[in-house]
């Protein structure tokens, strides 16, 4: 099965570059990767020459402090030791999967009927697996403003981080599986990998707190210096032991150190992978569970979670054609919300806004919920229409559908606008509140006043500048479909990084031409009333601007009625 799996490995990869090659052919796809290839080159290259040479001058006029670079061999790999610890931890409580049981279609098809056992399977995804994070790992390396054999060090390191990790991941995945099954030899078997990491934690904490008390840290060097000392003493050397063998590669000396480190993170990579290969039993219902996913077959991996339910909306027999959009995707958003990744986005911008307040003078938790806010309305006005995408970029895949509707071709645009518009205009509207609410905690020096001001300001300008972007994308579905990728759809290399590069400068530029105006409306209302109204001029001035904007808008949906009409069912891509 060893040289099976290579030979599938290797004509996969051959095969993929080849596609990718042939594709370049198309001009989309050349100018995709020529804007892909500048962005890696200015944004990691380049700067990493002048990385390298600021360093290389830093050497030269002040080497750096034996002692430091003593104290980070030490207590480095402990610290990240620790860490490796904590997100051991984050991983059994968060709902991820692994990846290395999420199998192609052909290997659906012509692996699993085949008299193959199910171990050989897991090692034939552990071995495709390695080109992606080798890769991965020789990007890091060549990104690291160190120089020479560091590199290969970092590079080596990474690689076996990454490895242990996934394969971690998979074992993980087998064991929620494992807990699942009607055996209970089975399910004390699961419980088992819970148990030791309980106790592993409990051990390391408690060391944590003995050396906290005996003597408290003044900084952060006490604070490498606490963590190393307890990594080599006591039952929490043992327990951090798999964990710091991980993370030593990365910041041992060569040769002698570095090639110890390296065997042993390979004896951890072993072991872990032993586990998971004991485990396959499991690993007929956690690869079901996986492809249940990625088919879209979520109402039957998360129950009813995704199970269609009455909304409350209805929609009347005579009205604006507009309307039967917005509740089509109001329908559609109210049954099909996805609870678990709106969690994930709001604990993301939570922890970016935490990070934010702590930076700045804001202290409290009013100032944490008031940054928060703040982000978030940033994100809805300025990211959300492209990450919303109910709206022409996902109906473009049943254009034959629309195409037989006797609905004029500008009502059925600007329906497709309305409902992401108003969802994303209340998300923002919700959040200015919020902001405005806890703005004596954030803007402590700002009067009330001003801050109301600015605050309605704000409110008022957000669906102008969420309407526009959605007349942006959806314009560049109707003229441009090939382009936009349909749905969920999510296409990967660096010539479909490049065409999102492309496709976001754009909207960007667009945007200012379509805000132009109305800036030029608004500045000239805030002008002749700034002297009489102060602040509350800039009120006035932005429903200048939002009438301005919305005209546009209106004015767009009608001039893109002739693109949707001419728009032909053979230049929208099927989704991959």
């Amino acid at each position: 099965m060893l040289s099976a799996s290579l030979y599938i490995i290797v004509c996969s990869a051959r095969n993929r570059v080849r596609a990718r090659l042939r594709r370049l052919r198309e001009p989309r796809y050349l100018l995709g990767a020529v804007a892909g290839a500048a962005y890696l080159y200015f944004s990691f290259f380049s700067r990493m020459r002048g990385a390298n040479r600021a360093a290389e001058r830093r050497r030269r006029g002040a080497p750096a402090s034996p002692a430091a670079m003593q104290l980070l061999y030490a207590s480095g790999p402990a610290l990240a030791g620790i860490l490796m610890l904590a997100a051991t931890i984050v991983s059994w409580l968060m709902p991820f999967d692994s990846g290395l049981l999420d199998f192609s279609e052909a290997e659906i098809q012509f692996l699993f009927p085949a008299p193959v056992a199910r171990s050989h399977l897991l090692v034939h995804r552990m071995l495709r697996s390695q080109l992606g994070m080798l890769f991965a790992s020789i990007v890091v390396a060549a990104v690291s403003p160190l120089g020479g054999v560091r590199r290969l060090q970092i590079a080596l390191g990474m690689w076996l981080v990454m490895a242990i990790t996934k394969v971690y991941f998979t074992g993980i995945s087998l064991s929620r599986a494992r807990l699942a099954s009607a055996s209970a030899h089975a399910r004390r078997v699961a419980w088992m990998p819970v148990g030791v990491l309980i106790a592993a934690i409990a051990i390391v904490g408690a060391a944590l707190a003995r050396a906290w008390v005996a003597s408290p840290p003044a900084g952060f060097r006490e604070w490498m210096l606490l963590i190393g000392g307890i990594s080599m003493t006591g039952a929490s050397r043992f327990v951090l032991w798999p964990f710091i063998a991980v993370a030593r590669p990365l910041f041992a000396e060569w040769p002698g150190p570095f090639l110890r480190a390296l065997a042993e993170a390979a004896i951890v990579l072993a072991a872990v992978a032993a586990w998971v290969l004991a485990s396959d039993d499991a690993f007929q219902d956690a690869a079901a569970e996986v492809a249940a996913k990625k088919e879209g077959g979520q109402a039957a991996a998360k129950g009813a979670a995704f199970k269609a339910r009455a909304t409350g909306l209805h929609l009347d027999l005579a009205g604006r054609p507009e309307l039967a959009f917005a509740w089509k995707a109001a329908q559609q958003t109210f049954r099909l919300v996805d609870r678990r990744s709106l969690a994930r986005l709001v604990a993301i911008m939570f922890s970016l806004s935490v990070a934010a307040a702590s930076i700045g003078r804001g202290n409290g938790l009013a100032a944490i919920l008031g940054a928060f806010a703040l982000v978030g309305v940033g994100f809805s006005v300025l990211m959300g229409p492209q990450a919303l995408r109910i709206d022409m970029r996902q109906d473009l895949r049943h254009l034959e559908l629309l195409k037989t509707w006797p609905i004029k071709a500008s009502a059925v645009i600007r329906g497709e606008l309305l409902w992401p518009g108003v969802l994303l205009t209340a998300a923002a509207w919700a959040l200015v509140a919020l902001a405005g609410i806890l703005s004596a905690a954030v803007f402590t020096h700002v009067s009330a006043a001003n801050r109301v001001a600015v605050a309605l300001a704000i409110a008022i300008l957000a669906p102008a500048l969420i309407f526009a972007q959605f007349t942006i994308h959806n314009g560049v579905a109707l003229l441009f479909p090939a382009w936009v990728p349909l749905g969920s759809q999510r296409p990967r290399g660096l010539d479909a990084m490049g065409q999102r590069l492309i496709l976001l400068g754009g909207t960007w530029i667009l945007l200012l031409v379509m805000a132009l105006p109305g800036a030029v409306a608004g500045g000239l209302v805030w002008l002749a009333l700034r002297h009489v109204l102060g602040a509350a001029a800039f009120v006035p001035a932005a429903f200048a601007f939002t009438v301005a904007v919305v005209l546009e808008v209106l004015m767009a949906s009608e001039a893109l009625g002739p693109a949707y009409e001419r728009l032909d069912i053979t230049a929208v891509e099927t989704v991959e």
